[in-house]
């Protein structure tokens, strides 16, 4: 594997040094530290970045924010919500996007969320200094249709929204794009590459899981079988066990914090299936957001904890809050796609007895609102596993070793070309290319700046052309409670 590496490295590094005169044109590692306050059009004219977005049909101004080096805008862009019949109605998406200069690379981004409206620059476009265009998922609040017509929430209409927006803004930022995401966001930038191969330069995506066959979720028990050591996965477990051992006096809690709170359990259906929930998702929490280091913190001996202790344990790492109707509604569009089209997986318990368990693993449709109609797919995923088997092109996959959502991941196929699937050791849900083996991180960076058209003297030094900003670089896996990607 390491000299399979070297020799791609290589082989980078000679595609960097004979490309100079196709990316002539192309941003250049010497200006790494433009701001790019202003920008030039096509023509001899000066026109200031805020003009030219807002000179885009449908485009409008939220919010600008300062930050050093940047401008940084909030907008909302007038979308279709049914892209195959424009005519039928419009929504307003939300996006933003963090300019340095239109003689830069762009990335987009979608976490396949909400979008943050705070400055933030994701890993690519820290490694090639670019600009930031970053979109929010349809049906994600604001960005919903009024009246929400739940059908058109789908993988092709969400990519069509990200092809309209790279559309719009190729005019503007006529450099190389990069398309990225982390975990659903990995998803959305896969889906859309498989819609749209064409308007992307490159695509990095992490931690993005790929259920292929909704039904089959082995590779989930083998990964829990074996995941970090034994002492921690037998800690993990006999808290667990406990708190269903324990269940009637840490609900009687539980329903003391959901009144306190005003918390109810319409959609899941009760509160005993909230607290099973919960539980059942705090194994695969621990594992999805901690490290193996982590381990110190989870109770020695579950069977001597106090109610307080476990209740304490679970509530930290899964979060007691979520399965309430409060915690569930921000997340009704996820919910709905994972039961029609993304699919979700299912896991055995071996270490709890089945008298213990009354609902397992519960299904989406437990998590969506009955008045919201759902039915599965199950040729969505086959379709993009396959695309992406025998025609990924300038792809580049991250996962962390012990991160859960990574035991049933993208792979590639003899048709792919130029692609490649790394793992980061001992990393989770926040696994990146920094956290890659030295061989892998030199390559995958070296990649993406290739991708990115930048000059053959950055490719062959493969380190990210944009220092480090504590502020803005966002690195740490971003930590929500409950079972979600």
């Amino acid at each position: 594997m390491r000299k399979a590496l070297r020799r791609l490295l290589a082989l980078t590094v000679l595609i960097g040094t004979l490309s100079t005169t196709a990316t002539a044109g192309a941003a250049t590692a010497a200006e790494p530290n433009a701001t790019g306050t202003t920008s030039t059009t096509s023509t001899t004219e000066t026109t200031d970045i805020k003009d030219q977005l807002l000179a885009v049909p449908g485009m409008s101004l939220v919010q600008e924010k300062p930050y050093p080096g940047y401008r940084y805008f909030v907008l909302n862009y007038t979308q279709p919500v049914d892209h195959r019949h424009p005519s039928k109605g419009t929504f307003q998406q939300r996006i933003t996007v963090l300019h340095k200069d239109v003689s830069r690379p762009t990335v987009f981004y979608t976490g396949g969320y909400n979008v943050s409206t705070t400055p933030s620059r994701r890993e690519p476009t820290q490694i090639v200094d670019g600009n930031q265009v970053s979109m929010e998922y349809r049906f994600f609040t604001p960005s919903r249709p009024d009246p929400a017509d739940w059908s058109k929430l789908d993988i092709w209409q969400a990519a069509s929204d990200q092809h309209r927006i790279f559309k719009a803004l190729k005019k503007i930022y006529g450099k190389k794009w990069i398309s990225t995401g982390g975990s659903k966001g990995g998803m959305t930038a896969t889906y859309y590459e498989r819609f749209y191969p064409h308007d992307m330069d490159g695509v990095v995506a992490y931690v993005a899981p790929n259920d292929v066959v909704n039904d089959e979720d082995s590779a989930y028990d083998r990964f829990f079988a074996a995941v970090g050591t034994k002492e921690c996965r037998d800690r993990l477990n006999a808290v667990q066990r406990e708190a269903l051992v324990r269940r009637e006096p840490l609900e009687k809690k539980y329903e003391a914090y959901a009144a306190e709170n005003g918390y109810t359990f319409t959609t899941i259906g009760s509160l005993d299936r909230a607290y099973e929930a919960v539980v059942l998702d705090y194994v695969w929490g621990f594992w999805q957001y901690s490290l193996l280091s982590d381990c110190d913190t989870i109770p020695a001996n579950a069977a001597t904890a106090t109610d307080d202790e476990i209740w304490t344990s679970i509530d930290t790492i899964s979060g007691f809050s979520f399965y309430t109707d409060q915690g569930l509604e921000p997340y009704t569009p996820y919910y709905y796609q994972a039961g029609t089209q993304l699919g979700a997986p299912t896991i055995r318990f071996p270490h709890i007895e089945k008298k213990y368990v009354r609902y397992g693993y519960q299904p989406p449709r437990n998590f969506v609102p009955r008045d919201i109609a759902m039915k599965f797919q199950p040729g969505a995923m086959r379709d993009v596993d396959t695309w992406v088997k025998h025609n990924a092109r300038h792809m580049l996959f991250v996962y962390g070793q012990n991160d859960p959502w990574g035991a049933e991941r993208f792979r590639l196929g003899k048709g792919a070309k130029d692609s490649y699937v790394f793992t980061a050791p001992g990393l989770n849900h926040g696994a990146n290319v920094a956290g890659l083996t030295a061989d892998q991180k030199t390559l995958a960076t070296a990649r993406i700046l290739e991708w990115a058209g930048v000059s053959p003297t950055a490719v062959s030094q493969a380190k990210p052309l944009a220092k480090f900003d504590s502020r803005l670089d966002v690195r740490d896996v971003e930590r929500e409670p409950a079972l979600r990607p």
